[in-house]
């Protein structure tokens, strides 16, 4: 018997959190702003991200709020600005929501 015949098929619950960490992940700003705010040696405004990416800020708003609402962003609000860190917790367990779809043992995603 293979292994693939022993493997439980992904829940919804987890099926859902693995498709909205995908789709996260799916555009190339998002992956750049990732890969700026795990780098940052602290919280970033709009206006940093803007400026180092060389993107509009409304469109790095719109990228920011759909990583934070997966979770890979965490939000600050300080006087008028919104700040961003890394969740590096949810970023961690990221590499489980791919060995969860392959079939793969995975830890809890």
């Amino acid at each position: 018997m293979s292994s693939a015949m022993n493997a439980r098929p992904i829940g919804r619950s987890a099926a859902e959190s693995c498709a909205t960490w995908f789709k996260a992940l799916s555009d190339r700003t998002r992956v750049r702003i990732l890969d700026l705010l795990a780098l940052a040696t602290g919280p970033m405004g709009v206006g940093e991200i803007v400026d180092l990416l060389g993107v509009g800020q409304s469109t790095v708003s719109h990228h920011l709020k759909l990583l934070a609402d997966a979770r890979f962003v965490r939000r600050e609000r300080r006087g008028t600005s919104m700040l961003y860190t890394i969740n590096v917790a949810c970023v961690a367990c990221f590499p489980s929501a791919v060995d969860a779809v392959m079939g793969r043992p995975a830890a809890s995603v």
